[in-house]
């Protein structure tokens, strides 16, 4: 059983050996030593973390060996990422936490997700009656809805946590003060950033160091993210949410602070204090399907991610083991399965607490059964296909039009954590774009999200109601997908993934390989992927479109367009002797990084 009680405050929690392997230089742009090597597999005891970057785990694993919790640790993590990772994550953004509580053995969530303005109504993104280009919605004030990660870090750790945020904030705040070593990745993502960071004085200030690009290993020390890590931990939430830090976000929001000769019509938010006042995290029940006899728990709406891996999972289960047994028929059912729930999701999922979604009946294995009849083993199925009626399903019935897929943006983060008392958290946090809406609270250190641009700025079928539009309060729809599978009521493992829509697929396509293709989680991680989202076209990888499957599942009539990346997973399982494993990926985004708190010498 776990410890609930507070034990002695952490000394020295994370050094600076351990984070950064040396003292870093004094400032952005100079040469420094690599960060912590990354290694995309780590089995042992003890507990486990695997994030897409190396000091991040490392931040965690000092937490678990210090006595802290998966919670701790997982908090620990997300504050690093969003000093390493700030291009997809921070306090600048939200997100959705699922925890296993190893003393009672329950699943349970947190909605952090980010929310409009009380002003806000359908006509958000409209300009003379027409949708704003989306690029131009994007960087504004007006994409910019109410945080809600800090939130979720203070939630999490006063329900399930052992630490205070004050202590599970220091590793962050120290890799903020002493910097972190470039990598290609992270130059990459300034270098698409580079003219809206430019036109951002406290955005250019902060990632482009002296005017360039940061030159890859050279460290960058954001020092005002340090203060504010340490202004939160002193003071709490109430900072961001009530505080001098939240009247920052507010000033920034309302009136971009664009540099004036670079000619950028940043449009001004609505969010204002009163908003971010009365902003609360969502405590709700995860989604549950039963899958192989394996329990698979995931994120309820707000977002779409529990009910579309659910309902996929409950279409396959119609498909025998030896049905999946074939690698073409796997990959044929697999994308079929996605593209039927697609259709659903799109149709039928957004925030609960403004539209109804009917999150119990798309998980009916009955609804799922009179989906699956869609699928031909012969013949692929064309897209976009039509919804069905979750209230009244009838075998292989539409309900109407098709709703079109809606854009993404791809940048977010997960981290998955487990500790030697056996709770477990998966974690997905984001501020939507890369880079987020561009814009940097000055003085901060951390940039905005633009996740109102999730919202459909208009119905996107004529004559189709539309779940995600905006409105006053109200959750854009998400595909965050962070899941944990328990086997006899104990955790075998636990993953997700960044990447927008794909996160989906993606989270599909590791479970199903894991459970029914026998591959082991590093193996499932590390396999080709393709993503079928109710489109035409299913984006497919160069390694997936290099397959022998490939071309058989183009004679079935699959069409398939290449795409260089798709998603970023993390996981941990739990092994029969007690051991985890934690898995990262060993190419995607440049590679993860895992790790254990004891590593297995045998």
């Amino acid at each position: 059983m776990r410890a609930r009680t507070r034990p002695v405050p952490l000394l020295a929690l994370v050094t600076a050996a351990a984070l950064l392997g040396a003292p870093a230089p004094a400032a952005a742009g100079q040469s420094g030593q690599a960060p912590p090597g990354k290694q995309p597999v780590a089995v042992g005891w003890g507990g486990a973390v695997a994030s897409v970057d190396a000091d991040a785990t490392a931040a965690g694993l000092e937490v678990l060996k210090h006595g802290g919790n998966a919670v701790d640790a997982a908090v620990a993590t997300a504050a690093a990422l969003g000093v390493t990772e700030p291009y997809s994550a921070g306090i600048g953004g939200g997100g959705y936490f699922v925890h296993y509580d190893a003393r009672t053995g329950r699943v349970e969530t947190i909605d952090g997700r980010e929310t409009a303005s009380r002003s806000a109504d359908s006509s958000l993104f409209l300009e003379n009656g027409t949708p704003l280009p989306f690029n131009d919605a994007v960087t504004s004030g007006l994409s910019v809805g109410v945080p809600g990660t800090a939130a979720t870090w203070e939630r999490a750790l006063r329900r399930w946590g052992t630490r205070g945020l004050d202590e599970v904030l220091r590793p962050a705040e120290r890799i903020a003060e002493r910097g972190f070593t470039v990598d290609q990745t992270f130059r990459d993502q300034t270098a698409a950033n580079q003219a809206r960071f430019q036109d951002f004085p406290a955005s250019r200030a902060l990632f482009l160091p002296g005017g360039q690009l940061p030159a890859v290993g050279s460290v960058l020390r954001n020092p005002d993210l340090a203060a504010t890590y340490r202004q939160l931990g002193r003071q709490g939430t109430d900072a961001l949410y009530r505080g001098p830090i939240g009247a920052d976000v507010v000033r920034t929001l309302q009136h971009p602070p664009v540099d004036p000769a670079s000619g950028r019509n940043a449009r001004p938010g609505r969010v204002d204090a009163a908003d971010l006042a009365a902003y609360r995290v969502r405590e709700q029940d995860p989604t549950r399907v039963t899958y192989r006899g394996l329990d698979v728990y995931g994120i309820a709406p707000s977002s779409s991610g529990g009910t579309t891996v659910g309902e996929a999972l409950n279409i396959l289960a119609r498909s025998s083991r030896a049905d999946l047994a074939d690698p073409v028929q796997y990959d044929h059912r697999y994308l079929e399965a996605s593209r039927i729930a697609f259709a659903d999701r799109n149709r039928w999922v957004g925030d609960p607490a403004a539209v109804q979604v009917p999150t119990r009946q798309l998980l009916d294995p009955g609804y799922a059964a009179a989906r699956a009849c869609l699928i031909d083993p012969a013949h692929a199925l064309t897209s976009p296909l039509a919804p069905g009626d979750p209230y009244h399903p009838a075998a292989c019935a539409d309900s109407g039009q098709p709703a079109a897929e809606p854009y993404e943006g791809q940048s977010t983060t997960h981290l998955t954590v487990a500790d030697r008392w056996g709770n477990v958290v998966s974690y997905t946090l984001t501020i939507e774009q890369t880079g987020g809406s561009g814009i940097t609270v000055p003085g901060r250190g951390f940039l905005l999200n633009n996740e109102l641009t999730d919202f459909d700025f208009a119905p996107l079928t004529p004559g189709v109601p539309d779940p995600n539009l905006p409105g006053p309060g109200k959750r854009p729809r998400s595909s965050i997908s962070p899941t944990i599978v328990l086997k006899d009521g104990r955790p075998y493992l636990a993953l997700g993934s960044p990447g927008g829509a794909t996160i989906i697929t993606t989270v599909l396509q590791v479970l199903t390989g894991r459970v029914d293709r026998g591959l082991t989680l590093e193996q499932a991680i590390a396999a080709p992927r393709a993503s079928q989202r109710n489109t035409a076209a299913t984006q497919a990888e160069p390694a997936f479109l290099a397959s022998p499957e490939a071309a058989e599942l183009q004679a079935l009539g699959h069409v398939f367009a290449a795409t260089p990346e798709i998603g970023a997973a993390t996981g941990v399982e739990r092994l029969p002797d007690g051991r985890w494993l934690a898995a990262a990926e060993p190419v995607r985004r440049g590679g993860g990084a895992a790790g254990v708190v004891v590593p297995d010498r045998r």
